[in-house]
């Protein structure tokens, strides 16, 4: 088993693991929406705005300050928006359930690797638990959902990404310092997190949302994992060799932050 400098992988999930946001969450929202009776319509465009708001019932809030001052939702808002974000749960867990959001092209060869040489997984993620295990079990490899160790996601914590308070849980759980991780995000806020956090090694794959996005911090940004026959391009930094993202890739990204150090310091 090859000696690599690092014992976990933390990945986000909404960009990372799938590109969810655009066609699944998106349109989750739109089916709330007309649900509750009301005519609000978030365009794709519109959906790229609010993505700078980490959470859906932050998100909610955001447009309800923003977009639509005059409107006000009834006596208990804050219910009233928990019921909304209910809704839209329901409607994205449906979409998942057909299959339409597959797994971007590498998680799941990358997932196996790490599996196969004893690096642990865990998630870091602001939607909701259950959205993270819908989406692993109705993928093509149910199996997934019992592969990561830990799932720190949702309300878990009281801050969420840009806040670094989702990585600390999930190291906490994992009982291993910020050192001894390697991060997947796709986006700017998940980026910054992961860094709060003192995490050291972040390789971002960009999804539809966040490819102009500013990701300094990052020791990588590629356009996604790659899969032989899918070559990965490189969009900012650099990497040792080519071909696709795997476990040597990121001990290098990991070697190379820690200033060359190996796991014992030498």
């Amino acid at each position: 088993m090859p000696p690599y400098g690092f014992d976990a992988l933390l990945f986000d999930v909404d960009g990372t693991l799938a590109d969810t946001e655009r066609d699944g969450h998106r349109p989750a929202f739109n089916a709330a929406f007309r649900e509750a009776g009301l005519d609000w319509e978030w365009s794709v465009e519109d959906y790229g705005r609010l993505l700078a708001v980490t959470g859906g019932k932050e998100r909610i809030r955001h447009y309800l300050r923003l977009w639509r001052p005059p409107w006000k939702p009834p006596a208990d808002p804050e219910a009233w928006i928990a019921d909304l974000h209910r809704r839209k749960t329901a409607h994205y867990q449906q979409l998942l359930r057909t299959g339409a959001i597959p797994l971007r092209p590498g998680v799941v060869r990358l997932l196996r690797q790490a599996r196969a040489a004893g690096i642990r997984l865990g998630i870091a993620t602001t939607t909701l638990p259950e959205n993270v295990l819908t989406l692993l079990e109705c993928s093509r490899f149910p199996e997934l959902a019992g592969w990561f160790e830990v799932i720190a996601a949702g309300d878990m914590v009281a801050a969420k990404k840009p806040a670094p308070d989702v990585f600390q849980w999930a190291l906490d759980r994992l009982g291993l310092p910020a050192s001894a991780c390697v991060v997947l995000e796709d986006s700017d806020n998940g980026v910054r997190a992961a860094r709060a956090s003192g995490l050291p090694t972040v390789l971002v794959t960009v999804s539809t949302y966040t490819r102009d996005q500013d990701f300094s911090g990052a020791a990588l940004v590629v356009d996604h994992l790659g899969e032989p026959g899918l070559p990965v391009e490189v969009l900012a930094g650099t990497r040792e060799g080519d071909g696709p993202i795997d476990l040597a890739t990121l001990d290098a990204l990991h070697r190379r932050a820690r200033g060359g150090l190996s796991r014992d310091g030498s």
